[in-house]
């Protein structure tokens, strides 16, 4: 760490110490200070977040999330009970970038696009939030940290540096960034990866670090490494990469490299005194090659906190028994992978759901939708799952009280207040009555 930043954290607790422990900045404060412009702005959502992320990753034994491609699929994950978010730049990709386009994960979506996800969660979550608020129930804590994806930071250490900016203005907690070339960037479980040199890498972790100090957020930052199955590499410039050459050239000039897991752990250990966690795409769940990893990077950095994709590319039955699929993640937990994620589960999720209702529609008509309704009522009565009254849960009642409280109360055009779903939805008890026909 800068001997500047030692100095303003001297006299701090000991939390703020261990925060920043084992993170090395090479710049200095003074060099933050002409860079923040004279005016601090206050960014609630991603300094809650990310103190919130910290907290949780040293108390728990792990923390699991699932990837959101939309608000309501976000406010159900925190229902449920998970305690972080995980927005993912495949399914910004696929259904939810600013171009209205559906790609491949190639990075030739908008940069901003993942940043606008974001804000749309945690729009969504205030909105859940408020309208609980309203209500006098307040036992569930809606604003779940948000762990973005910023792919390969969408061209250079300036690019980086930007979008981190504006993943903290729409309320990221956590921003991972792969050592990928950009302008050829693939999905971890795609052929053709190119990797940058280990000394480019580290500038764009530096780039983010600057900017979320720029900033004055301790967001965290996740540093990838696609180095287990990338076969090509942009340059030999750095002496940390030669050893893993294997002479040959593509030709685009690109290098061939030895991948694996040696190259894996080389290039985390270079990452991790720039980067909070460290994570290593790998090719299919494997524990053994997990604890090889986590291993090789303790071994130099004890304590490292690791990430792990849990992904939907893995054929896991293929893969795994059924009992060690089971103790998967607590084992992989006891290896130090404290964030464990399903990045694509919103994509699967969602149109696994809506293949299954359209194909009974279409089958048996009016009767499959009901079947789905009747499942709606039971999860509302057992669970309190509130999206099976879709009028109060986008938040009608919430401004139905709005407008309230603007008329002190003289309002005759309450939207709630005599709506079909107050006469026919009722109480979680009545609608499973009328289901069960009790």
């Amino acid at each position: 760490m800068n001997s500047d930043f030692k100095f303003t954290i001297a006299n701090a607790d000991e939390q703020s110490l261990q925060r920043w422990q084992g993170i090395t900045r090479p710049y200095s404060l003074m060099d933050v200070e002409r860079l923040r412009g004279s005016v601090r702005i206050e960014h609630t959502l991603a300094r809650m977040g990310a103190e919130n992320l910290w907290n949780l990753l040293h108390t728990e034994p792990y923390v699991a999330a699932l990837g959101a491609m939309t608000g309501n699929q976000a406010i159900q994950q925190v229902h449920a009970g998970l305690k972080a978010i995980y927005v993912s730049g495949w399914q910004v990709a696929a259904d939810a970038n600013l171009s209205g386009e559906m790609y491949p994960d190639q990075s030739l979506y908008p940069a901003d696009s993942v940043p606008s996800m974001v804000r749309r969660i945690n729009k969504a979550l205030q909105r859940a939030d408020q309208t609980h608020h309203s209500e006098g129930k307040n036992g569930i804590s809606w604003f779940a940290p948000l762990i973005a994806d910023a792919e390969a930071g969408f061209g250079g250490n300036l690019n980086a540096f930007e979008l981190m900016k504006a993943m903290i203005e729409a309320g990221a907690a956590c921003v991972h960034f792969e050592d990928q070339l950009s302008s050829a960037k693939k999905c971890g479980h795609l052929g053709g990866k190119v990797l940058v040199s280990t000394g480019e890498a580290i500038q764009k972790l530096v780039a983010a670090r600057l900017a979320s100090d720029v900033m004055g957020v301790p967001t965290l930052i996740m540093a990838r490494t696609d180095a287990d199955s990338a076969a090509l590499l942009t340059s030999d410039i750095d002496a940390r990469d030669r050893e893993f050459l294997t002479g040959e050239r593509t030709a685009e000039g690109f290098f061939g490299i030895r991948s694996g897991l040696k190259c894996a752990i080389a290039r985390a250990m270079a990452y991790a005194p720039y980067a909070d966690l460290l994570w290593c795409e790998t090719s299919k769940p494997d524990l053994q090659e997990a604890k090889e990893f986590a291993e090789g990077v303790h071994a130099k950095f004890p304590g490292k906190l690791l990430a792990y994709n849990c992904s939907p590319s893995f054929n896991w039955k293929k893969h795994l028994s059924d009992s060690t699929i089971a103790s998967f993640q607590r084992e992989l937990a006891a290896m130090g992978y404290k964030f464990q994620f399903i990045t694509l589960a919103g994509f699967h999720s969602l149109n696994l759901s809506m293949f299954e209702l359209a194909r009974g529609y279409k089958r048996e008509g009016m009767a499959a939708y009901s079947q789905l309704q009747e499942r709606e009522f039971r999860f509302e009565h057992s669970d309190q799952y509130q999206a099976v009254k879709h009028q109060r849960f986008v938040g009608t009642g919430y401004f139905d009280d709005v407008q309230h409280v603007i008329t002190s109360g003289t309002t005759s055009t309450k939207a709630l207040e005599g709506s079909t779903e107050n006469k026919q939805f009722g109480k979680p008890e009545e609608a499973l009555n009328s289901v069960v026909g009790t």
